[in-house]
């Protein structure tokens, strides 16, 4: 049994940091595991333009402890107001890395979303000929649909006839969590690939609702069922370089989690790693942890692997989850994957 494994020190291609206490407090974790991240725009106002996401930047290179060896790299959120003109501009001078669509009401801070993707269409086009990538939160909002379905009818209605008019389109599936989608970006050829979440190979719909209501596993998307869990997890540890590892680490603080309507996102950015190798391991699959973790992601975008090396220890003992951390306004709960975790970063 390996008792050691040392990665190439990895990225995480979807993280919230948030603004404000909470980036000021959730910026060290990730900054002491990964060399790069692509930061979420979804803040209050949104980050919509270049000016917008240089200032974000600015405020989370403050919040980056001192020797910390990470990168964020920046996103804009698309809106059916986006100058494409800003846009490309902010690609081609490396102030951002892709453009976040989110359909208007389909997670946290998306009410500035994109109704109609036909009034989006002159940026998509513009995004398609310069090469910057779309990433894409996979899910319809209609009322009618089923909130497990979601994800497969954003297939079947949105994204799939979006790639067939713009076929030379980059598209990252954001935080796959169906059998579908797995199968659509395995089927899709090199212009599709997704972002599998940390917390999405451990639950499913279970954890939030048999035996109580269990709001720190309340996600967007939701959960679910055991056989696209296994789906999920048979992509990420196949060695299939059009799955990476993007977190969606999202914090909340306890009292709007445990609130009577709850916010959806999971803390995960202090564990994942101990959590990846423990189920990679499971799987057989340690050695394409690597892989996964820290090469295909930036195969997909372009950019050479990070420099430098992150080293997790198997422990004989399992190892306590994470303390909740502390803000100024409040606890912020960290992911509990409900199994034994033996793995630990040790440098």
């Amino acid at each position: 049994m390996t008792d050691t494994i040392t990665l190439t020190r990895p990225d995480d291609w979807h993280l919230h940091l948030r603004d404000g206490a909470m980036l000021d407090a959730v910026t060290p974790d990730t900054a002491a595991d990964f060399g790069r991240a692509l930061i979420m725009p979804n803040l209050v106002p949104p980050v919509v333009t270049g000016a917008d996401a240089a200032a974000y930047r600015d405020r989370i290179m403050a919040a980056i402890p001192a020797g910390a060896d990470f990168t964020p790299m920046m996103t804009l959120y698309l809106t059916e107001g986006t100058d494409p003109g800003d846009l490309v501009a902010a690609a081609k001078s490396g102030l951002i890395t892709a453009v976040k669509l989110y359909p208007a009401g389909a997670t946290t801070n998306s009410a500035s979303g994109v109704r109609d993707i036909d009034k989006v269409m002159p940026v998509l086009e513009a995004m398609a000929e310069a090469d910057v990538p779309l990433c894409v939160h996979g899910e319809v909002t209609d009322p009618e649909i089923d909130i497990f379905d979601r994800e497969a009818v954003f297939i079947d209605r949105v994204l799939d006839p979006l790639r067939t008019r713009l076929p030379q389109l980059r598209v990252v599936m954001e935080h796959v969590t169906t059998s579908d989608g797995v199968e659509y970006v395995k089927g899709g050829g090199d212009s599709i690939a997704a972002t599998l979440t940390t917390h999405h190979l451990f639950i499913n719909r279970n954890h939030i609702l048999a035996g109580g209501i269990r709001p720190h596993y309340y996600c967007l998307p939701v959960a679910k069922r055991e056989s696209h869990r296994r789906a999920l997890l048979t992509a990420a540890t196949s060695g299939d370089a059009s799955f990476f590892l993007g977190t969606d680490s999202a914090p909340h603080l306890d009292q709007a989690k445990l609130a009577p309507c709850g916010c959806a996102g999971i803390y995960t950015a202090p564990n994942t790693l101990a959590c990846l190798a423990q189920i990679f391991e499971a799987e057989g699959a340690l050695d394409r942890l690597n892989g996964f973790v820290a090469v295909h992601g930036a195969a997909f975008y372009g950019v050479p692997v990070n420099g430098g090396t992150v080293t997790l220890r198997r422990e004989t003992d399992a190892q306590p989850v994470p303390e909740a951390r502390a803000t100024p306004e409040g606890a912020l709960t960290v992911f509990d994957p409900m199994v034994p975790i033996h793995w630990t970063v040790v440098g």
